[in-house]
This record gives C-alpha cells, sequence and structure tokens, in this order.
C-alpha cells in the first residue's frame, strides 16, 4: 500500500520543513507549494490525498485557493486542513464554510498535526470504500436491468431495433418485445417519472405485468389498463409512468396503437413522408380511473415506426415540445432507406444533446412488411 501524500502550501520555509518532518517521519509522502497558485496546480498535477493549507500568503490567500480547489471537479473531494496564526472564531468558520475540514491554529504541536491529519484521511479513505461500494451496486443494478431488456436477435421477426442510454447507470426508461402469436407482435415503450435507482426499481414490475396482460385474453387498452392498476398501487405518491404500447398484426399489417400520456408514436411511409399518432390520454399510476385512447391503422406496407421516450425530443431550452418532434420526423426521414440497426443509433447521436444528457434517451424503431392480400380485419 502506497503512502498517503499530502501537499503542504505555505510560503514560510520554516514552516514547511517543521511540518515535513513531523509528516515524514510518520512515513507520509510529503510535497510543498510556495503560494496559492503553485498549489493549486500541484494538487491537480499531483492529486494529493490531503492539503494542508496556510491562510495568510502573498497573492491569493488560503480561503480563496480552498474556494478554487473546491469549484475544480477534479479537486473538490480532496480534504483541506488550515494552517493560521488566526484563531479567533471568524476566521475558523470562514475557513470551514468555504470547504476546509479543520483548521490548526499556529504554532503547531507534533501530536496534534499527527492527529488530524489521521482523522481526515481515515475519513477520506472510509468515504472512498463507500463511493466504491454504491459503484459496485449500481454497475449490478444496471446488468440487471440490462438483462431484463429484450434483445431484437432474440426476436429476428419482430423487426425491431432499439437505442437506449440511461441518464444515470440505471434508468426510468423502459421498453419490451413481446410476441403474441405467430405474426403478431406487441411493442411497448414507458417512461417512469425521476431517475436512477427508484426509477430502474419499478421496470422489473412492468416487464413481469406486460407479459401477464398480454395474450389472446387481453385487448391492447386492457393490456395498459392492467399494468396501470397494479402500478398505481407500486409507486411512490406522485410517481407515475408514461407508456405507448403497439399491437402489429404482421399478416395484415393492422397497427392498433395505445397511449398513457406517451409522446406520439411516429411513422414513416414509404414515400417520405411522416406522420404522428396522437392522443389525448393520462399517464399510469396517478389516478382509479384512466383515460386511455387507441387508434387502429391499416399499414401499406414499407412503413418504420418509432417509438420513444421524451428524451429524444427535449427542445432547446425555452422552445415549445413540438419543435423537438418536429426534429424527431425529419431526422427520422432522412434515415428512411438507412438499415434499422444503423438508424437507430444514428438518430439518436444526432438528436442527442449537446450540453448532454437530462434525460435517458430511448428510441424503438420497427420496420413494416408488405401485408398478405386480404387481410384487412383490425386486431
Amino acid at each position: 500500500m502506497s503512502s498517503p501524500k499530502i501537499l503542504i502550501i505555505d510560503d514560510s520555509p520554516i514552516n514547511v520543513v517543521l511540518i515535513r518532518g513531523i509528516l515524514e517521519t510518520e512515513g507520509f509522502e510529503v510535497i510543498w507549494a510556495p503560494d496559492g497558485a503553485a498549489g493549486f496546480a500541484a494538487s491537480r498535477n499531483e492529486r494529493p490525498d490531503l492539503i494542508l493549507l496556510d491562510v495568510i500568503m502573498p497573492g491569493e490567500s488560503g480561503f480563496e485557493t480552498c474556494a478554487r480547489l473546491k469549484s475544480d471537479e477534479s479537486t473538490s473531494d480532496i480534504p483541506i486542513i488550515f494552517l493560521s496564526a488566526l484563531d479567533d472564531v471568524k476566521s475558523k468558520v470562514t475557513g470551514l464554510k468555504i470547504g476546509g475540514v479543520d483548521y490548526i491554529c499556529k504554532p503547531v504541536y507534533r501530536d496534534e498535526v499527527l492527529a488530524r491529519v489521521r482523522v481526515h484521511l481515515r475519513i477520506r479513505e472510509t468515504n472512498r470504500a463507500r463511493i466504491e461500494e454504491q459503484r459496485i451496486r449500481l454497475d449490478r443494478l444496471r446488468d440487471a436491468q440490462q438483462a431484463i431488456l429484450a434483445n431484437p436477435e432474440d426476436i429476428p421477426e419482430a423487426k425491431y431495433a432499439v437505442y437506449y442510454e440511461p441518464l444515470e447507470e440505471t434508468g426510468g426508461d423502459f421498453y419490451d418485445v413481446v410476441r403474441l402469436d405467430s405474426d403478431v407482435f406487441g411493442y411497448f415503450v414507458a417512461d417512469v417519472s425521476g431517475h436512477g435507482v427508484s426509477a430502474s426499481f419499478v421496470t422489473s414490475a412492468i416487464k413481469a405485468l406486460l407479459r401477464q396482460y398480454t395474450g389472446p385474453l387481453y385487448s391492447p387498452e386492457e393490456t395498459m389498463r392492467g399494468i396501470g392498476s397494479v402500478m398505481r398501487e407500486v409507486l411512490d405518491h406522485e410517481q407515475y409512468l408514461t407508456a405507448c404500447y403497439a399491437r402489429l398484426n404482421r399478416r395484415s399489417n393492422w397497427l392498433s396503437v395505445v397511449s398513457a400520456g406517451h409522446p406520439p408514436a411516429v411513422v414513416v411511409e414509404p414515400g417520405g413522408q411522416a406522420r404522428t399518432v396522437e392522443m389525448d390520454s393520462d399517464p399510469l399510476g396517478l389516478f382509479s380511473s384512466v383515460v386511455l385512447q387507441r387508434k387502429d391503422i391499416l399499414l401499406s406496407g414499407g412503413e418504420r415506426i418509432y417509438l420513444y421516450t421524451d428524451g429524444m425530443v427535449e427542445p432547446s431550452p425555452g422552445a415549445p415540445r413540438k419543435v423537438g418532434l418536429e426534429r424527431l420526423k425529419s431526422t427520422c426521414i432522412r434515415h428512411a432507406a438507412t438499415p434499422l440497426p444503423k438508424a437507430t443509433v444514428e438518430i439518436a447521436q444526432e438528436l442527442r444533446p449537446a450540453a448532454g444528457l437530462k434525460d435517458d434517451l430511448l428510441l424503438l424503431a420497427i420496420d413494416v412488411d408488405r401485408p398478405n392480400k386480404g387481410a384487412r380485419k383490425a386486431v
């Protein structure tokens, strides 16, 4: 195990020699910077485990240096102990408020320096261990969530592709594809309010419910109502989910779409036009009686259907949502001839916010074949 590295930022060589001697005798690695600017640079380059920072120095004060260190992402987690001849309460409080973890008054004493340094190094090591443990847990949750998501390779007859990028390690967006008959498939996309672990726990329940409420016994509306009735009991107060369920009969090319407060499905026609399947409906989980809408559409064949969550249509700040929807439609039209798996990736990446994600991204695309002649009954 390597020795902890401690950075001393102090303009007094005498103080530095004294403190360095105390620390190096106990096995610590010590580096030194003579002022705040040099100390800031050394902190970024050397990444010390702890900083001992003098308050009164030429140029910027120790308080100003501390503020810079705490505002920089690469150094913000390094514990800082102030060293100062200022022993008034106001100075101590100022140091602690701007991010210092402790305050040692000069002249320093060997036992006090060692005790405080060791305490804060142990605290940091404990915090690191907790963070690593949490990271491992989140990795496992992410892997578990990924494992329950449908894989296009498992149902090639469903002819779909998907792009999914969660905002955090685990996401609140969810999709699934189920085979209802030899040529009938259900495509489901949902967005659970909130992000991270609390939202991701709900997705496993949605998958189980989707399989429970799909099949010959349930219409698309009944599938959605069945999921909603259970979710209302499961979700936290004021938590909800929006969802879109599309059932496609590939023998007849009848498409049935049910929405629960979700952004409209986009259908790109073979001729290069795009239309949205607009519906006015309630999200699931908020109300005991849910208003849902269903639309049945006879497709001509050759269409491409897009289901997605609202992260795909987030417009620039202040712009109405319809701007994001129009952008999605035009991007889908441009990629109408692109092979399905490649199209979903390229569309999602083009629409990905330049400033970084603020929501999960989910885009599910479905290719529609030419229909069998004479099949015209809605499913």
